[in-house]
């Protein structure tokens, strides 16, 4: 017996020693592990990554950029319903534990014993956070070790709600969703205070198993997890039976909504907005969560992409059909899994989708075209009658008399849909548009003439065929659409609207020439001595190099800087009265926001602030404003001083600075007079079409027809129309900018300034009326029957007729200060 109860001494004594060795190595193994351990409190400033989120001025989604869709929510905010379904499926006893659960570990420590692996089971939302915010997901046991003592940690210095809040933001959930807000909106484009039961379950079972158990991916295993949360929700007492049998044959409601659905396209603005970001912040901007507030107008900016659209589409009709896409044996791809397989190599391009022409009715004249998952649509004659065959850029085929003219079985070719307005009480209906990709491109850019805010910008077709933004990297010759600087530097040196200039030909010597060069007009014709005015509207080519010659290259290059142009940059030669200077159409258009305005010179910007995940303004845009005697902003006196900026005052703009004067009121008016008679007589005569008298501006062709122009404004809007091949290349005959690009402007403005009444800019003092002589430009009598008024800047008013030039071609002679030799 004795020697029973010495072995019992024994075993006791060698278990204690094992507990003390045991104590002895945690203790040693903690103290040397807890020092390594991160702060918790840095949980409490933890700014859970989101994405760069970019906004138009009226607050419309443009884009987003970032790898992490996140939408923190705060614990108040958590629907009690999605609490308790996550804490009965991954952690019943999440109230009642210190962050570990005893009954979890032995789980745990069986299925190790079981297995010689770590497995599931475990781990607690508090281990759980620690292990997402602070540790990788390697399966150690150093690192469940951390695990674990991290846990503790966070359990004593937070509460409940925080870990819990932590949690739930910081979980993957599939499908890029990082948090229930994310996915909320991704699964169910809902916010969480809107999910339904079976919906906060779905949700609430994804942690295990995001990508196996996802409701878009994996409907059925997603059923399975589902039911398993409903479960243990009712079998811990938070649902009754009643609702958990309703949420239980629930349907399947999930559909990815990978981005919040942004409210306007704009992908050329995103880019350069994300662009300003990512130089501005590093690549911190795509997790960061700021929101990059544009000054785009949504409304504006639609209309820039439909008038853009719609004209290069109206363009390539024009000049016929290039064929199809592309053509397959329908032999050997003969039913729809094969179809959509040829369909998904190609991806829409702006809004012309993809088709794949299936079958050619000849008896009924109807091609029959599979658009993709199982739709069908038509195509008859008159849906194709404008595809005559393209031959080169000016001359196409005869127009078709059949649809197997042009469309055979196997072609892949773009459609589009369009709805008709119904007539009547008939109900709207929606056709198919037969279509192609059109190789030309184009931009379209509006901004404001007050501060340089742009409104509206279209930098090409489709963002996705080519990512090139012409609004603002496209060097291209403007052509005509330059003539008004020339004419405005010529004001500034005694020459006015009725100065006659001779439009004769002339011979240019240029030693950068390898022979002499012998400009004409576009009509190939001669006019003989012709008023500034008439010169302007007509774009006669010849009277501008005249007045260049005369006012000379140095002295204009450098007066283009009061536009914005690089005076180094402009050509050489008497060629840049005709445009050769390469502009974008962004400078083209500030430089036209200079007469738009009276005279200032503002700076084009495009984002008007940025705010932080938390609201707070990181930076907010100073534009020079076009006003007299602003006052630099004041945070105390801002009201007082946007006031004082009267009609000229930007809505999107809330600080500012005076802008610089860089042009006589009196010369930028002028120049806006003669530009309204471009729309009123002159080569933007079409430009009547919207009635208003209050729109001025000038087309530009450049030479061989490579690129149209029109730019065009009042004192709201400034607007440039650009279209051309971005290789350049002749546009075809007659692709003038009146014809090309002067349509798409016509389009956008027309829309653009109806809500606003006219409103010419008021006449500025230093300007006087006289009656002239429409031949010779000069001051005449009321007694002559072909008299007309002329506005003049004081002290430019030319000497009577009767002190006529002997040389009977007039040149706009001025008496004091004025020119009085022939410009030959």
């Amino acid at each position: 017996m004795a020697w029973l109860l010495r072995a019992i001494a024994y075993v006791l004594a060698a278990f204690l020693s094992l507990i003390v060795l045991g104590a002895v190595a945690a203790a040693g193994l903690y103290l040397s592990l807890e020092p390594q351990l991160p702060s918790v409190e840095t949980l409490r400033d933890i700014r859970l990554q989101q994405p760069l989120r970019i906004y138009t001025a009226d607050e419309e989604l443009i884009a987003e950029f970032g790898e992490y869709r996140r939408e923190p929510v705060a614990y108040e905010d958590i629907p009690e319903r999605l609490r308790d379904a996550f804490i009965a499926a991954e952690d019943e006893n999440f109230h009642a534990h210190h962050g570990v659960d005893p009954l979890g570990m032995a789980r745990a420590v069986l299925y190790l014993v079981q297995h010689q692996e770590i497995g599931p089971g475990g781990s607690t939302i508090t281990m759980q956070v620690a292990r997402n915010f602070f540790l990788s997901r390697e399966q150690t046991y150093l690192r469940k070790l951390n695990e674990i003592l991290l846990a503790l940690r966070i359990e004593r210095e937070l509460s409940k709600e925080e870990i819990l809040e932590l949690y739930v933001n910081k979980i993957y959930l599939g499908q890029r969703a990082y948090g229930i807000g994310a996915a909320a909106r991704i699964y169910y484009n809902s916010d969480v205070a809107d999910l339904d039961l079976a919906q906060m379950a779905m949700i609430a079972g994804l942690p295990k198993a995001p990508s196996f158990a996802n409701p878009v991916s994996r409907p059925e295993q997603a059923l399975q997890r589902r039911a398993y949360v409903l479960r243990r929700m009712l079998e811990t007492g938070v649902i009754s039976q009643e609702e958990f049998a309703e949420a239980s044959t629930a349907p399947v409601t999930a559909t990815l909504h990978r981005e919040e659905r942004p409210g306007v396209s704009a992908p050329f603005v995103a880019e350069m907005a994300r662009a300003y970001a990512v130089e501005r912040f590093g690549q911190n901007a795509y997790i960061d969560g700021y929101r990059i507030y544009t000054t785009i107008d949504s409304h504006l900016q639609r209309e820039a992409d439909r008038a853009l659209r719609d004209n290069l589409l109206a363009y390539d009709r024009r000049h016929g059909y290039r064929g199809p896409e592309a053509q397959f044996d329908l032999d050997e791809h003969a039913d729809e899994e094969a179809w959509n397989r040829l369909l998904g190599d190609h991806r829409r391009v702006a809004h012309l989708r993809p088709a794949l022409v299936v079958d050619v009715d000849e008896s009924a004249d109807l091609a029959r075209l599979y658009l993709g998952r199982g739709a069908y649509g038509e195509l008859d004659l008159d849906a194709v009658r404008w595809a005559r065959p393209y031959i080169n850029e000016s001359a196409v085929g005869d127009r078709p008399s059949s649809v197997a003219q042009v469309l055979s079985r196997g072609d892949l070719v773009r459609v589009h849909p369009e709805r008709i307005e119904a007539e009547d009480d008939a109900e709207e209906r929606t056709v198919l548009r037969f279509s192609q990709v059109p190789a030309i491109d184009g931009s379209l850019i509006s901004l404001s003439p007050a501060s340089g805010a742009v409104v509206a910008l279209a930098g090409g077709f489709d963002f996705g065929r080519s990512q090139f933004n012409r609004a603002v990297q496209a060097q291209r010759q403007p052509g005509s659409a330059f003539k008004p600087f020339i004419y405005s530097a010529a004001l500034e040196r005694g020459f006015s609207p009725a100065s006659v200039v001779n439009d004769a030909p002339i011979v240019v010597d240029d030693d950068s020439l390898e022979r002499s060069w012998r400009p004409e007009n576009y009509s190939r014709r001669f006019y003989g001595p012709t008023r500034v005015r008439e010169a302007l509207a007509q774009s006669r080519n010849l009277v501008s190099i005249r007045v260049l010659r005369d006012l000379g290259i140095g002295y204009t290059s450098e007066f283009m800087e009061r536009f914005g142009f690089d005076s180094k940059r402009m050509s050489p030669g008497l060629s840049l009265a005709l445009g050769s200077a390469e502009v974008t159409p962004l400078q083209l258009t500030a430089g036209y926001a200079v007469f738009a305005n009276g005279g200032y010179r503002v700076d084009p910007y495009l984002v008007s602030r940025i705010e932080d995940m938390d609201g707070r303004v990181v930076f907010r845009a100073v534009p020079a404003m076009a006003c007299d005697d602003c006052a630099v902003f004041d945070p105390d006196t801002a009201e007082e001083t946007a006031a004082e900026a009267g009609d000229n005052a930007d809505p999107l703009s809330q600080q500012f600075r005076p802008a610089e004067r860089v042009l006589p009121a009196t010369n930028a008016f002028l120049i806006t007079d003669m530009l309204k008679d471009v729309i009123r007589s002159g080569t933007g005569q079409r430009a009547r079409e919207l009635g208003r008298s209050d729109i001025a501006g000038k087309t530009g062709t450049t030479n061989n027809l490579r690129d149209a122009w029109f730019a065009g404004y009042n004192r709201h809007l400034v607007t440039t129309a650009w279209v051309g091949f971005d290789q350049s290349q002749n546009l075809g005959r007659g692709e003038t900018g009146g014809r090309a690009a002067l349509p798409m402007w016509i389009d956008f403005m027309g829309v653009a300034l109806r809500d606003i009444p006219e409103e010419s800019p008021p006449r500025p003092s230093g300007l006087v009326t006289a009656r002239i002589d429409p031949e010779s430009g000069l001051l005449t009598s009321s007694d002559n029957p072909r008299a007309i008024f002329e506005l003049f800047q004081e002290g430019a008013v030319p000497r009577s007729e009767t002190r006529r030039d002997r040389s009977g071609s007039g040149s706009g002679g001025t008496g004091s200060g004025g020119r009085s030799e022939p410009l030959f």
